[in-house]
C-alpha cells in the first residue's frame, strides 16, 4: 500500500489548518475504513493535519467524549449527533455533520432458533401477534441508525417496537456474543458484528439495511458545533483527507481488500479478515464501484460522502414518530444547522470532488413510501 498517489494539496498561509494533530474517536466497524485508511495511508498528511485515532468501546462512551472536548472528531452515528443536537436524553449542544462517511454496511441479524419460526417480518408479526413470544432485540443507542432502522422495519411489518418487543442497548462488539448467549432474540448493528454472528453458527441475517433505505445514510464525521467554529480549515482538510480515502476504497477490490487486512488488526475492529473482507469487498465489481456483501459504499462519486439535509431529516422524524422528540422541530432549519455543507464543498474542492447540484435526494423505502425530505411533519 506505499507509494499511493493523492490528489491533495497541504494548506499553507491562510488556510493553514488551526489544528494540526487531530484527536477522531472510531468504534470498530468496518465502516469505519476511511478514518483508518486515511491515517494509515497518510491522506491526512497531504492536507496538513495528523489523524490521532482513538478507538472507542461504545457509542455512549463516543459520545461523552465528543461532548467532553476529549476528541476532536468522530466517526459517529448520524441519529446520536442528532439527538445530541435536540437534546435527546442529554442536555441540547450544537454540534456538526461535516460529511457523511458511508452508505448501507448495516444490518437486523435474528437468532437461529427466532429465525427458524419467523424467517421475516410477517412471519415474525404472526408469532408476535399470536402471543408466540415477546423478543428481545438489541440496538446500539437509542437516538441511533441501527435503533431506527429496527423500528422501521419492525413497523413495516405490523410490530409496535415499544409494546410488542423488548429493546436494550448492546455495544456493537458484544452483539453476535449476546445472541449466541442467547441474551438476544436478534439484533440491529453495522458489519461485521451480523456477519460475525452468522459465521459463529448463531445467526442468520433477516434484512440488510440497505433493503430498508436503499443507499441510506451511515456514519458521519461529527464534531461540535464549537470545534467547527473555531477550526474551520482542520475541518476542510479532515474532509479532504476522508474524501481522498473514500475514493481510493471504492477505486478496486484490491484496496477494499487490503483495507480488511488492516482493519483485522486489534487497533482496529480486531474481528477475522475473511469477515472483513466479506463485508469490504464481497461483491463483484458493480459499475464502476466495488461494493461490499450488503452494498458498502464509501464514495461513489461523492454521492455517498455528501451531507443530504433530507437525510438528516429523516432521523428527525423517525425520532419524532417514536416520541424521542415531544413536538415538531423546525425540520429544515435544524437540518442546515447541523449539516454543514459550506465547510463540505469547500473540503471537496480541495480533494477535486463535485458537490451535488441539490441539498435533497430521493429515496423509496421497505414500506414503498419516498422520503424526499418534501413533508417531514407528515412522514413522521
Amino acid at each position: 500500500m506505499a507509494g499511493i498517489a493523492t490528489t491533495g494539496a497541504w494548506a499553507a498561509g491562510s488556510d493553514r489548518p488551526e489544528k494540526r494533530s487531530v484527536r477522531i474517536g472510531f468504534m470498530p466497524l468496518a465502516d469505519c475504513a476511511p478514518v483508518v485508511m486515511a491515517s494509515v495511508l497518510g491522506f491526512d498528511e497531504q492536507y496538513g493535519v495528523r489523524f490521532e485515532l482513538s478507538r472507542e468501546l461504545s457509542w455512549t462512551g463516543m459520545r461523552d467524549r465528543l461532548v467532553g472536548g476529549e476528541i476532536d472528531a468522530a466517526h459517529v452515528l448520524y441519529g446520536l449527533l442528532y439527538g445530541l443536537q435536540m437534546g435527546i436524553g442529554t442536555r441540547a449542544r450544537q454540534m456538526a455533520v461535516l460529511m457523511n462517511l458511508n452508505q448501507n454496511g448495516q444490518g437486523i441479524t435474528l437468532s437461529r432458533s427466532l429465525a427458524a419460526q419467523a424467517p421475516d417480518g410477517g412471519a415474525l408479526a404472526r408469532l408476535v401477534r399470536g402471543g408466540g413470544m415477546r423478543p428481545t432485540f438489541g440496538h446500539t443507542f437509542p437516538t441511533g441508525n441501527h435503533a431506527l432502522f429496527l423500528y422501521y422495519w419492525l413497523a413495516t411489518a405490523g410490530i409496535d417496537p415499544f409494546v410488542d418487543c423488548k429493546l436494550v442497548t448492546v455495544p456493537p462488539g458484544q452483539m453476535a456474543a449476546s445472541l449466541a448467549a442467547g441474551h438476544l432474540d436478534g439484533f440491529c448493528a453495522g458489519e461485521p458484528w451480523g456477519q460475525r454472528a452468522v459465521r459463529d453458527g448463531a445467526g442468520l441475517l433477516a434484512v440488510s439495511s440497505e433493503a430498508i433505505w436503499p443507499d441510506h445514510p451511515g456514519k458521519v464525521l461529527g464534531a461540535s458545533a464549537d470545534f467547527a467554529a473555531a477550526h474551520p480549515h482542520t475541518c476542510r482538510a479532515m474532509i479532504a483527507a476522508l474524501l481522498d480515502a473514500a475514493r481510493w476504497l471504492d477505486a478496486s477490490r484490491s484496496n477494499r481488500e487490503a483495507a480488511a487486512e488492516v482493519l483485522a488488526s486489534p487497533a482496529y475492529v480486531g474481528a477475522g479478515r475473511d469477515v472483513l473482507q466479506l463485508c469490504l469487498a464481497g461483491r463483484t465489481n458493480i459499475g464502476a464501484a466495488w461494493r461490499g456483501h450488503n452494498g458498502l459504499r464509501f464514495f461513489a462519486d461523492g454521492q455517498a460522502t455528501f451531507p443530504w439535509l433530507s437525510d438528516g431529516m429523516w432521523f428527525l422524524t423517525q425520532q419524532r414518530r417514536w416520541g424521542l422528540l415531544q413536538s415538531d422541530p423546525s425540520w429544515l432549519s435544524v437540518a442546515r444547522e447541523v449539516n454543514r455543507i459550506d465547510l463540505y464543498t469547500d473540503g471537496a474542492a480541495l480533494a477535486g470532488v463535485d458537490v451535488p447540484d441539490g441539498v435533497m435526494r430521493s429515496s423509496t423505502l421497505i414500506d414503498g413510501l419516498v422520503w424526499d425530505g418534501s413533508d417531514p411533519a407528515r412522514f413522521a
